[in-house]
């Protein structure tokens, strides 16, 4: 789902360490929905996905700062929930949140863009799978349902964001150390995921 024509072949346009930065930002609005969960669940180690995320960032704007690209990814791992352990639906966004770490940091380590770009589908297939479980529409074809989740203000607004992400990153060249803090802190403040979710919700 595009924000516009042509929004996947301007994400591909990146270079390598903007479409990193891109990722980032969009995993970043996939993490509360993980740790809410964690919350939910009394999940331990569950801030580790915290700490790795904060690693992420790090990473783009801190020279010479190294990332443990398997240990990491284990820890990652170790932390995704098996969905039928659970009876409620967060364990979903919660998984495709920490799936969203692993791929940025295998793509990092085999240096390949490819599952970066995917982020982008990843993030939007996680509110598209909400909306579907959420509002239950009563349609009488797959098309009708693709309508109804394109057309939802929740899927527009992700849109929207990843839009204004993109154009932010864009102008990222090279990428600014002070601007890529500025908007990690912005992001953390708001702390609303792609699904809407704050660690303020009730269980």
């Amino acid at each position: 789902m595009t924000a516009k024509p042509g929004f996947f072949n301007r994400i591909k346009a990146l270079n390598s360490k903007q479409l990193t930065l891109f990722a980032i930002a969009l995993s970043e609005r996939m993490l509360p929905n993980y740790l809410l969960f964690a919350q939910i669940t009394e999940q331990a180690d569950s801030q580790k996905a915290a700490t790795i995320q904060d690693m992420l960032w790090q990473s783009l704007y801190t020279r010479n700062f190294k990332l443990n690209y398997e240990r990491m990814q284990d820890q990652l791992e170790l932390l995704i929930p098996e969905p039928e352990e659970y009876d409620f639906y967060g364990v979903y966004p919660a998984t495709d949140a920490l799936v969203a770490m692993v791929t940025i940091l295998s793509a990092m380590e085999q240096k390949v863009d490819t599952d970066l770009i995917n982020l982008s589908k990843l993030s939007s297939s996680t509110v598209a799978a909400f909306i579907e479980a959420s509002e239950q529409p009563e349609v009488e074809s797959e098309e009708a349902l693709d309508d109804f989740v394109f057309s939802h203000p929740l899927m527009a607004q992700e849109r929207e964001i990843q839009n204004q992400l993109l154009e932010w990153v864009e102008e990222q060249d090279p990428i600014d150390p002070e601007a890529v803090k500025a908007l990690r802190k912005e992001l953390r403040d708001e702390g609303v995921s792609n699904i809407g979710v704050t660690l303020t919700d009730e269980a």
